[in-house]
């Protein structure tokens, strides 16, 4: 079905995405597979197209474009092109929203030229060892002495965390026994700051560029003017952003799903069984039949709430059941399209075996799919 909401510009920033990710991506993904960490040079790179810097302002090298179907069109065409673009996702899509909304105009002039140029990279660290999704119970601290804060803790599963620059990291600044969710604060860390400590790189099932890595602070001192926002506002902060967080899961669990069908139906085309190609076999139509239907559903789900974003009107409920739509979606789809590959599709050599690995993940990072389930029920009344 014809998608709306693109315009001419949109389709010109994807022609242009799918030939540079053909031409300095698709090449040498292999050797970012192996290496297990995308190079700082792709961002590098980025930030020269003027893509790293699209929603900067223009005082700071950007395009001053805020436009988040530009980032849409980022995660389908790296689907498309059958590669992973590592943290990109959240530097562009759950990080720097947070420094366009809180930054003062000091930090502005201090770290917006660097964002927009690709040579300051970014993370953020939410979640603990101890807590998981509940993010008002992090016992991770920051205490106010004089011109700076103590911060001591540890984070976990932080995406990223490798090769930051930058770490937006929740801390406890203040509590309140009457409302945990009260006194959390957003403090930007620097790389190399006395007592940050980057741990080893996680060993994942899946999402092999893409370095996932654990965080320690010992008293570590982060100047005052390194808190973003409000003191003890950070939670609220977080919520404000949880929506377009779980929309750009949702956007490319659904690419990836049409990329592992895209892939499915070139394979089974020229993939010969009992004298024929496996495509003419009528379980191999029906499934795929069945794939492409679904896809199209999400497909229409995800353009609806991408026009919902731009106008300011996607709801943390409407947000969740995207997410866990598409990525439930994503997983029953790649996983019928890896059956048809039969023993083929267990090996690593072809991309449906990578695509059923990354897509196990995106159930559960962003909210699992039953905290999806709460939020969604909070908002029936229930």
């Amino acid at each position: 079905m014809r998608r709306t909401g693109f315009t001419a510009e949109h389709e010109d920033f994807r022609r242009m995405i799918r030939d540079y990710l053909g031409r300095e991506v698709v090449p040498v993904f292999d050797d970012w597979l192996a290496a297990g960490i995308v190079p700082r040079e792709f961002f590098r790179g980025l930030g020269k197209l003027g893509v790293l810097g699209m929603a900067v302002p223009e005082e700071y090298g950007g395009g001053g474009q805020d436009d988040f179907t530009y980032n849409a069109i980022m995660s389908e065409e790296a689907a498309r092109a059958l590669v992973s673009l590592g943290s990109l996702r959240v530097h562009l899509d759950v990080v720097l929203p947070y420094f366009l909304a809180y930054a003062d105009a000091e930090q502005r002039h201090r770290w917006f030229p660097g964002l927009a140029s690709g040579d300051l990279i970014t993370s953020i660290a939410m979640t603990e060892p101890g807590t998981g999704s509940d993010l008002a119970g992090m016992s991770t601290t920051a205490v106010r002495d004089g011109d700076h804060f103590v911060l001591n803790g540890a984070k976990t599963f932080i995406t990223g965390g490798a090769q930051a620059d930058l770490v937006v990291v929740v801390a406890r600044t203040s509590r309140d026994e009457t409302n945990r969710r009260r006194g959390l604060s957003l403090l930007v860390v620097e790389d190399g700051m006395p007592g940050f400590v980057k741990g080893r790189n996680l060993e994942k099932i899946g999402l092999k560029v893409q370095d996932t890595v654990e965080l320690s602070f010992t008293d570590v001192r982060v100047p005052a003017e390194n808190l973003l926002g409000e003191e003890g506002q950070g939670f609220s902060y977080l919520g404000h952003n949880l929506p377009q967080e779980r929309l750009t899961i949702a956007v490319g669990a659904l690419a990836a799903a049409q990329a592992a069908l895209d892939t499915t139906i070139g394979y089974v085309k020229d993939r010969h069984v009992f004298g024929q190609p496996v495509s003419n076999f009528q379980n191999t139509k029906f499934e795929l039949a069945a794939v492409a239907t679904e896809v199209e559903a999400g497909q229409a789900l995800i353009d609806r709430a991408l026009a919902e974003h731009l106008a300011g009107e996607l709801t943390a409920a409407d947000a969740a059941k995207v997410k866990l739509y598409c990525t439930e979606l994503q997983g029953r789809a790649v996983d019928r399209c890896l059956q048809l590959f039969g023993g083929y599709g267990y090996i690593l050599e072809y991309p449906i075996a990578r695509l059923y690995a990354d897509a196990r993940v995106t159930r559960i990072y962003g909210g699992t799919s039953e905290v999806m389930k709460s939020i969604i029920s909070k908002s029936l009344g229930l």
